[in-house]
């Protein structure tokens, strides 16, 4: 059983107390210590009016159909990851205006893609191909697995990684995730996607955690902190966004050509 902070903490001056007596000690319990006041949370400004428009944000996803692409018998393991990923961009550029450089770079690696083998970072025969392995994971929690893509744009652009997830919704093929970001690493947990990215503070990092919403039938970005870098302790410099992302070891790849029916 999980024990609560408060009863470890007493836990251990008990334990204290009767090493402390040897065997003589009576064994009564001791107190830990005066119990801090609970305060209620202050509101500052109560009177300030509503704002009259939302504040940009970038968790705003909406699920987005994925058009010419089909999923047999309603598995996505059977669906090319590096097709849904062309298809995909090209229906839905996401963040990307089709007029931006780094849309018209992007879709032209995608073009050099072969789709008749598994989405694999250089799997295209002519190592350009940008869709990294495809990952399996349910992330809606219907008990089925959604499918999740990394397209690695070409370096020296501020987005390094374009990360999006499928689910299959009415049998049909839909985005539930995209964002793009400087990744430094990415893992899977339960049903949630968590996204380590640079900051622009030395020896510090953001961490997203991205949770399915099912009144918004989307992963939207629940928790977005900036944390202190592993790295900050040792002295060593941040990694630098030209890193891959490093998978759970605990989530299951793609299948290889030779299994795709």
């Amino acid at each position: 059983m999980h024990r609560s902070r408060p009863a470890l903490a007493a836990g251990l001056v008990l334990s204290a107390a009767l090493l402390a007596g040897g065997c003589g000690d009576p064994g009564d319990l001791r107190g830990a210590g005066t119990t801090p006041t609970a305060e209620a949370p202050t509101r500052l400004w109560p009177k300030l009016p509503p704002p009259s428009a939302p504040a940009e944000d970038y968790g705003t996803i909406e699920s987005l159909p994925v058009k010419g692409v089909s999923v047999p018998d309603g598995d996505l393991r059977k669906v090319n990851p590096v097709a849904v990923a062309k298809a995909d961009f090209d229906e839905n550029p996401g963040m990307y205006s089709r007029s931006d450089a780094i849309y018209k770079q992007t879709a032209r690696q995608l073009d050099a893609c072969d789709t008749g083998r598994t989405g694999q970072s250089g799997d295209s025969g002519d190592g350009k191909c940008p869709v990294l392995d495809a990952y399996y994971r349910d992330l809606t929690g219907d008990g089925k697995d959604d499918l999740i893509v990394g397209i690695r744009l070409a370096e020296g652009h501020a987005e390094n990684l374009d990360i999006r997830a499928y689910a299959l919704e009415k049998k049909q093929l839909t985005q539930i995730m995209e964002m793009g970001d400087a990744v430094l690493g990415v893992e899977l947990a339960g049903h949630e996607v968590i996204v380590r990215a640079v900051s622009g503070m030395q020896g510090y990092e953001y961490r997203t955690v991205w949770s399915w919403d099912s009144h918004q039938k989307t992963m939207l970005p629940t928790t977005d902190e900036i944390v202190r870098s592993p790295n900050a302790s040792s002295g060593k410099p941040s990694r630098g966004p030209s890193r891959k992302p490093e998978p759970a070891a605990s989530v299951r790849p793609a299948p290889s050509a030779s299994e795709l029916p």
